[in-house]
């Protein structure tokens, strides 16, 4: 097994505060900030070990720029599943697609009262003022910005009736809309929004017999948009926990995957699109054209991508990763017309950002900015930074020899004047030095601005963001 599926599958060394990292290059004086990121910190706990990239307890690291200097915090998230596990020794709470080992009696306690985690390690995100670390469980907690510090359950958790809720919420405006989904027997998907200061309020219904796995939705300025891979589960095997969560989803092709457009203004069903199966983790963006509904998502023909992140298969090297297709949907929401899709990038790609803040629902934006493989070699995990032009299907590359970026945060300059006048911030983990770094590149360019170094591995993680106000 290569060191770096090694030290990036293992345990953080130990938490830290550093005031200033190392610096080579220099960083552009507007960038000014914090960058939070999300991720699991340990891979085992006492002899037992996770089996799966998505399980894992949580680990929040904090990056914070000020006069041309990079400092670092990192610290476990403190939540039940991560105090438990310290007190034990072992795993106690039921991830992504591990479960504790139980006795009979545990397991039969299991089937009336199942505890899935609360290490929310996915995302994290600023909700009317309040710093919340992210995870597909309903359960949320919120954390000082400042100290990493948990401050507890997320408030408004407890008055909405869910199991899970994608990490990937979208902004506008005031509103947070988030899509979640409530297992029973009858189930359903509902889209929720939450203004500040008010109680969560229902936007949208869709009553499901087998629910799909779903990561995150597509939003425009007048539409939401539910993509319902026949990646699906029956809710009694959720509700009984026969397995691991994940582990419970059948891949049924022959019902193809089914678009729900909804009214963002009054909730209703405008139309229901089928389409071929396929399955996807990440939106990336929704706009409208001319009666059209347009969205792009990174595709892949099946859920095999969610086996390929399985520890052992990882650790083989016996597999070549697959990468998403950047793919174009577009729905006709004018007349009898269907959906018709069409695939942008030849590039392999996932986690895929840009300019959210300026261009979410703007269908003149042309930038993505997401990770991918090398495709000259069989690698089981990503290796390289992509910036796609979707208007020209060409890309750009960062890669170095034996490393492994992690998801490329772009910030846009604000005197820019291009899409791509900006940089992107990318913690990758150095195998060759057995540590990480935070890679600073010019977006335009694509090349290296600046790098910090940490002295000690950061585990491969998911996702972050960039707040200037701390």
């Amino acid at each position: 097994m290569r060191k770096a599926y090694d030290i990036g599958f293992g345990v953080a060394e130990q938490e830290m505060v550093i005031d200033e990292l190392p610096l080579n290059g220099k960083l552009p004086e507007w960038v000014e900030g914090t960058l939070l990121r999300n991720g699991p910190g340990t891979f085992n706990v006492g002899d037992q070990n996770y089996r799966h990239w998505f399980d894992g307890l949580a680990m929040l690291h904090k990056f914070t720029f000020r006069g041309g200097k990079v400092s670092y915090a990192n610290k476990y998230l403190e939540c039940n599943a991560y105090q438990e596990a310290m007190e034990k020794g072992k795993i106690a709470y039921s991830e992504f697609a591990t479960d504790p080992c139980y006795s009979l009696f545990d397991r039969v306690k299991e089937v009336f009262n199942p505890r899935f985690t609360d290490s929310a390690k996915v995302n994290v995100g600023e909700l009317h003022g309040k710093f919340v670390a992210l995870g597909e469980p309903s359960m949320q907690v919120e954390f000082d910005p400042e100290t990493l510090e948990s401050v507890g359950v997320f408030a408004y958790d407890g008055k909405v009736k869910q199991h899970v809720t994608t990490v990937h919420p979208h902004i506008d405006n005031d509103s947070i809309i988030n899509l979640t989904t409530r297992f029973g027997r009858v189930s359903n998907y509902r889209f929720m929004k939450l203004e500040r200061e008010q109680q969560p309020e229902l936007v949208a219904k869709q009553r499901v017999k087998e629910p799909a796995y779903i990561h995150s939705f597509g939003m425009s300025p007048n539409y939401l948009i539910l993509t319902e891979y026949p990646f699906v589960v029956n809710p009694l095997s959720i509700l009984f926990h026969a397995k691991p969560f994940i582990e419970n989803f059948k891949w049924k092709p022959e019902r193809g995957t089914n678009i729900y457009v909804f009214d963002r203004n009054n909730g209703e069903l405008v139309k229901k699109f089928e389409t071929d199966p396929f399955f996807a983790f990440h939106h990336v963006n929704a706009f409208e054209r001319k009666g059209e509904l347009i969205f792009d998502i990174v595709a892949y023909p099946d859920p095999e991508i969610i086996d390929s992140f399985y520890l052992d298969r990882i650790r083989a090297e016996d597999q070549k990763l697959p990468g998403g297709e950047i793919r174009r949907y577009r729905l006709d929401l004018s007349g009898s017309g269907g959906v018709n899709c069409e695939v942008l990038s030849d590039e392999g790609i996932e986690l895929p950002r840009f300019d959210y803040d300026s261009l979410n629902m703007d269908g003149e934006y042309q930038y993505i900015y997401s990770i991918g493989v090398n495709k000259s070699k069989k690698n089981s995990f990503y290796d390289q930074i992509v910036k796609t032009d979707l208007k020209s299907g060409k890309s750009k590359v960062w890669r170095e020899e034996n490393c492994f970026p992690g998801e490329p945060v772009f910030l846009p300059d604000p005197a820019g004047k291009n899409e791509d006048d900006g940089v992107n911030l990318s913690v990758v983990l150095d195998e060759a030095n057995g540590n990480s770094f935070l890679l600073v590149l010019d977006s335009s360019t694509f090349t290296e601005i600046a790098r910090a170094t940490i002295p000690q591995p950061v585990l491969f993680g998911y996702h972050g963001n960039f707040y200037n106000s701390i």
